[in-house]
């Protein structure tokens, strides 16, 4: 009886999650109905997702305008900052870790302080020196202000994960005569790999929905990023909502890509952990 009673509550709780999925992603499954619907069907057509789905408009948002370069500069910036991210917090993060002391405790407080200011403070300033060095109207001056942005949690979060490894598997990898180096490469590493990923998704997804960075310091066309391409299109098209749902939908496609591969590594450090440790 009380097995069965587990049993129902279980299904409940099942479907009560699976009902809250459905509400909270209500906005993302009209944008995607939207996508599918023929130029203006959305006016027409008032069904959440249509039953006859029509991929016109985003063949013609992909293939007879500049979105897709728009998409590609955005993929380029946010996986430059990520790989750059990755390899900065994740030393940083492990000699905060293991190194002890009020310097170095302080250290990690000022990187959270960090995260206190708001960017629009500094903007007229960054402006200038990005002027200074010729940058304006350059990719470069984006994925340095990106990196600037997000190296800081990156590094916080992953000396939270390097503080969870045990220093007692380092000791053994130096007895096995592993050098600290090599320690850090293939036993912390490995181990950190959750971490990692969720570092890269959460650098991925910051690089990929910044607008305000991009539209002062990138003006020519061929250097703008997807953010300003959606509003582009709502001046050009006078916020046509089925050119710009389907621009989205395909905006939402990389990093749910770079979600679902970042998973995988994920899963893989999981396991090395259980192995390793």
């Amino acid at each position: 009886m009380i097995k069965y009673r587990k049993k129902i509550k279980r299904g409940l709780l099942f479907l009560v999650m699976v009902f809250l999925s459905f509400v909270v992603n209500i906005p993302n499954i009209s944008m995607i109905g939207t996508a599918l619907k023929p130029f203006g069907g959305y006016m027409s057509d008032k069904s959440l997702f249509p039953s006859n789905p029509d991929f016109s408009m985003l063949r013609k948002v992909l293939f007879e305008t500049t979105f897709g370069r728009y998409l590609a500069n955005s993929v380029f910036i946010a996986l430059v900052v990520v790989v750059f991210c990755v390899v900065f917090a994740s030393c940083a993060g492990y000699a905060l870790s293991r190194c002890r002391g009020k310097v170095f405790t302080g250290y990690t407080v000022f990187l959270l302080m960090l995260q206190m200011f708001p960017l629009v403070l500094v903007l007229i300033p960054l402006f200038w020196i990005f002027k200074t060095l010729g940058l304006v109207d350059n990719q470069l001056s984006v994925i340095i202000c990106y990196i600037s942005i997000n190296l800081p949690f990156a590094t916080w979060m992953l000396k939270g994960f390097f503080d969870d490894i045990s220093i007692d598997i380092e000791e053994a990898a130096f007895i096995d005569g592993l050098g600290p180096a090599q320690s850090f490469l293939k036993i912390v590493l490995p181990l950190s790999l959750p971490g990692i990923a969720t570092v890269a998704i959460f650098t991925f997804n910051n690089c990929w929905n910044e607008y305000m960075l991009a539209s002062v310091f990138l003006r020519s066309n061929e250097l703008q990023t997807m953010t300003i391409g959606l509003q582009m299109f709502q001046v050009q098209n006078n916020a046509d909502w089925s050119t710009m749902m389907a621009a989205s939908t395909i905006a939402l496609i990389p990093s749910l890509i770079f979600l679902l591969f970042m998973q995988k590594y994920m899963v893989q450090g999981l396991t090395a952990g259980a192995v390793k440790g």
